[in-house]
């Protein structure tokens, strides 16, 4: 098919994913500069990604009501022996099973928690895009894993509109005689237009949780701010047990609170050197204690279709071309050792006989992430380990000659909060630098599914305005798909065709 006719079959169902009018898809007024920022002062700039994390901290501060309902729930779930599902795609489904991870950490031999994402456990690491986009299959990873009438599904999603979450919503809300809850990151209101979104929340069998916290640091990086919230209000409630709302709502508080204490600029040097060893054409090998990992390799994965990098390189694929990191588990012997460790428990990869083993277990075991792996990949590229360790509450980085520490004690969403939010900063940072985005537009994004390439188009269209310039949605779409006929897995396709106008 010539890129002129999939840009007309696209823009037949456009109005299904123009989502530029939604919050989490705006351009934070705080952050209009930061691209030039991060070259003039990295910890300023690391500053100012703490102010936005902090604001949207403060907004969680009137979210504890909601927050207390749903704990409610979760708990009479687990205490009754039922199962708590939790869904997810791209960042929220990856936060989904940063959360059960911390469930069997607390809790070794439990059986009643249970996440997935849209392609299973193999998109943790590289997102299997074709899935966010179909209801169907949403279903159909629930019902899978063995979802029944007396268990309770949690749905994360950022934005409020993701097809593959709302189908498991549904059919949850169908199937159980307890009411799933689904939580977003967008207000009612510029939601209801959309006909998928407009159906959850009309839906009185499911519950709403309104999380929404203001734009993204990055303009529509829902891994930052809005995957933070949502994994704090979920953790909330599958985390911790109390007795009434008074002791809830005091523990809530005060966890609130001790989010904001840290601050970012403790990272600058580990920042700077970080990209420094890209330009020095270096590789960065994350190595990390299990007790931590999911959270590491989320911040290290999630950087690939953000900034439009190269993902892990994986063995069953032979060849020169290397991510610039890569996640590897402390002491794992080999790569199943390793699944193992970084799940707290067996891999569970999406086996569907359409699919030939694009995404199940062998294709998920050559992303080699034991001793083994880091073995490999030290022989095939100049490579500087970044060490993450964990002791007892205590939590160390360090690369070369520069090192920080963390004493936050032994609470495990506490820790994954912190870190999470600390190597998002860092990692925006590092790409600021290497200039993967312009002021705080994502210049550099994916258009990989339909809700990517209405994101590029809105880019390509605000850049061109900034630069006194204007073009239809039509053209630039025709111009999206005409580009991506040749556009190679580094390629920034909103650079690529602003240059054509």
């Amino acid at each position: 098919m010539s890129a002129k006719a999939k840009a007309r079959d696209f823009l037949l169902i456009a109005p299904q994913f123009k989502l530029g009018h939604l919050v989490t898809e705006s351009f934070h007024p705080l952050t209009k500069n930061l691209s030039t920022l991060v070259h003039k002062d990295v910890g300023e700039a690391l500053a100012l990604l703490q102010t936005v994390d902090r604001e949207a901290l403060h907004v969680m501060k009137e979210k504890s009501g909601m927050i207390w309902q749903m704990a409610q729930d979760i708990q009479a779930t687990l205490r009754a022996g039922n199962k708590v599902f939790m869904c997810g795609c791209g960042a929220t489904g990856r936060l989904s099973l940063v959360l059960e991870t911390l469930f069997r950490q607390n809790h070794h031999s439990t059986e009643q928690v249970f996440s997935f994402m849209a392609g299973g456990d193999f998109a943790l690491i590289k997102s299997v895009e074709s899935f966010e986009d179909k209801v169907e299959y949403g279903e159909r990873q629930l019902l899978e894993l063995g979802f029944g009438p007396n268990d309770l599904l949690l749905s994360p999603t950022e934005g409020g509109e993701t097809p593959f979450v709302i189908g498991a919503t549904n059919l949850a809300a169908s199937i159980s005689k307890r009411s799933p809850y689904f939580l977003y990151c967008n207000p009612d209101k510029l939601l209801m237009p959309i006909e998928r979104s407009r159906e959850v929340i009309e839906n009185p069998r499911i519950h709403k949780v309104n999380l929404s916290v203001g734009p993204m640091a990055i303009s529509g990086s829902t891994r930052m701010q809005a995957s933070t919230v949502l994994m704090l209000a979920i953790g909330m409630g599958l985390l911790y047990e109390h007795k009434d709302q008074i002791s809830f709502e005091t523990f809530y508080q005060e966890f609130l609170h001790r989010l904001t204490m840290t601050d970012y600029d403790i990272m600058k040097g580990l920042t700077v050197l970080e990209a420094n060893l890209y330009k020095e054409k270096k590789f960065l090998n994350y190595v990390a204690d299990p007790h931590l990992a999911i959270s590491i390799l989320t911040d290290t994965t999630e950087r690939s279709p953000t900034f439009s990098l190269r993902g892990f390189e994986n063995r069953l694929e032979p060849g020169k071309n290397h991510s610039l990191s890569y996640l590897f588990i402390q002491d794992a012997e080999d790569a199943g050792h390793a699944w193992s460790e970084l799940l707290w428990r067996k891999p569970r990869p999406v086996e569907w006989s359409e699919l030939d083993g694009k995404i199940g277990l062998l294709k998920l075991l050559g992303f080699d992430i034991s001793k083994q792996g880091l073995k490999s990949r030290s022989q095939a590229v100049s490579s500087v380990n970044f060490e993450v360790s964990y002791d007892k509450g205590n939590i160390q980085f360090v690369c070369q000659d520069e090192k920080v520490e963390f004493f936050w004690g032994q609470d495990h969403l506490f820790n994954h909060l912190m870190v999470k939010m600390l190597l998002n900063a860092h990692s925006t940072l590092i790409m600021g630098l290497l200039d993967r985005y312009q002021g705080n537009v994502m210049t550099w994004v994916r258009s990989s599914n339909n809700k990517l390439i209405d994101r590029s188009a809105r880019y390509i269209i605000h850049l061109l305005k900034e630069e006194g310039k204007s073009a239809s949605y039509e053209d630039v779409i025709e111009k999206i798909f005409e580009e991506s006929e040749e556009l190679q897995e580094n390629d920034p396709i909103v650079l690529k065709v602003l240059r054509r106008y």
